[in-house]
């Protein structure tokens, strides 16, 4: 039977459609993350999805994280909000594969199928497929990762726990990666934002689970993994904190971009 494939939607728009630019570009914004900056492997990570020259350089402080871990990390599990079709719960998208210009990346069914019975995950394939926060995402990974598969949920109205619950169920050992999408605030003046985006960043860092959506468009996901990463002792970690004004785009009506890796206690002792 031929498999079901989700095909790019932001490709050309929202990062480069050729797989030899797409490339370089990831390389390109990787190699300017300093060395010092490469620490513990993470469990998990929060990461922006808007274009990539406005909030491409922040993603890029999250995966650089991942540098050691190839041939490690063989499940993805993707969160990120849904931007054009709302939905009750947490969606899959009943495919196959998802694919970009850098190749196609399996869906794990199995792991599919140890969620897909609580009441709160839905297929709905509708939701998926224009939505570009867990897209985004796709071509970093690819480029770190290798091969992986990936287990993508749009989230819409969802509680913190009901989130947590189907982290906690996918949770797996060091062989599964999370990583939820979600940028800051949003198109508020320069000043405002770097306010706004600190205070965010610092109940990030204190797994502080009540996040509203004018601190954060990923804010359900977000609160989410906040409370698992507290039930499972993770060590959260700021690793850039920007907006659209520091990189593509003027200062009067900024969006904010933080990146955050959450490591494993034991993980700081090596």
């Amino acid at each position: 039977m031929t498999p079901n494939i989700r095909p790019p939607a932001v490709a050309g728009m929202f990062y480069p459609g050729d797989a030899l630019t797409l490339r370089a570009d990831v390389q390109a914004m990787l190699r300017l993350v300093p060395p010092e900056e490469l620490g513990p492997a993470p469990k998990a990570l929060i990461v922006p999805h808007a274009g990539y020259i406005y909030s491409g350089p922040t993603a890029a402080f999250a995966y650089a994280r991942l540098i050691p871990l190839r041939g490690r990390i063989r499940r993805v599990v993707l969160l990120g909000p849904t931007h054009r079709i709302g939905v009750r719960g947490l969606a899959l998208p009943g495919c196959d594969a998802f694919a970009t210009p850098l190749g196609t990346v399996p869906v794990d069914h199995g792991a599919e199928d140890l969620i897909k019975s609580l009441p709160q995950v839905i297929f709905h394939p509708a939701t998926h497929a224009q939505e570009h926060s867990l897209e985004v995402q796709l071509p970093f990974l690819q480029e770190m990762l290798g091969e992986f598969s990936l287990v993508p949920l749009a989230v819409g109205d969802a509680s913190p726990e009901e989130v947590a619950q189907v982290l906690e169920a996918l949770w797996g050992g060091p062989e599964t990666l999370i990583v939820i999408s979600s940028d800051l605030s949003h198109f508020h003046a320069y000043a405002t934002a770097r306010e706004m985006d600190g205070a965010t960043a610092l109940n990030i860092t204190r797994l502080t689970s009540y996040l509203n959506h004018e601190q954060a468009c990923g804010a359900t996901p977000v609160n989410g993994l906040l409370l698992l990463a507290k039930r499972h002792g993770l060590l959260p970690e700021l690793l850039d904190l920007r907006n659209s004004g520091d990189t593509a785009g003027d200062r009067s009506r900024v969006v904010g971009y933080g990146a955050f890796a959450f490591t494993e206690g034991d993980a700081h002792v090596h």
